[in-house]
């Protein structure tokens, strides 16, 4: 299905590019979440005459997403999980214990921009995650897991 994007999406394209996707991607996420439109010529006409407008919004997204990440380089998050004596914890940490922290502290996240490239953690100790806050705004942040013996 040809599609035309309404805002960068990763490994697919930028704003305005017309590209072809597979039809369940396009009519279950891409077109749902507001991201494309199918490329009629009626789409291209509105997308042609929209275009500044939209690219506005997009740069203001990226100001923003910016301005949220110099504030959140280099956060430190610390939480408290059961853990054995060998250090290991009785379950894991998410990313969505770490996005409830983050807002704990005043962040806006949500727990699908947390990237956590080796999976939950489940030891005690230092870790560095990513913060994804757009397409092109990644932040590194620390978080400290603590051991509580039960």
């Amino acid at each position: 299905m040809q599609i035309i994007l309404l805002d960068k999406v990763v490994n697919l394209g930028n704003l305005g590019e017309i590209v072809k996707v597979k039809d369940g991607y396009a009519r279950n996420f891409l077109i749902p979440t507001g991201r494309a439109r199918r490329a009629t010529a009626a789409a291209k006409a509105e997308f042609e005459a929209r275009r500044a407008e939209l690219e506005k919004a997009a740069g203001e997204k990226l100001a923003a997403a910016q301005a949220q990440g110099e504030k959140l380089a280099g956060s430190a998050v610390k939480l408290t999980q059961k853990a054995g004596v060998d250090g290991r914890l009785f379950g894991s940490v998410t990313n969505g214990d770490i996005a409830e922290e983050l807002n704990k502290l005043g962040y806006g996240l949500v727990k699908s921009q947390i990237r956590m490239p080796n999976g939950p953690i489940k030891t005690v100790g230092d870790n560095t995650i990513t913060v994804s806050l757009h397409t092109d705004v990644a932040v590194e942040v620390t978080v400290s897991v603590y051991g509580e013996t039960a």
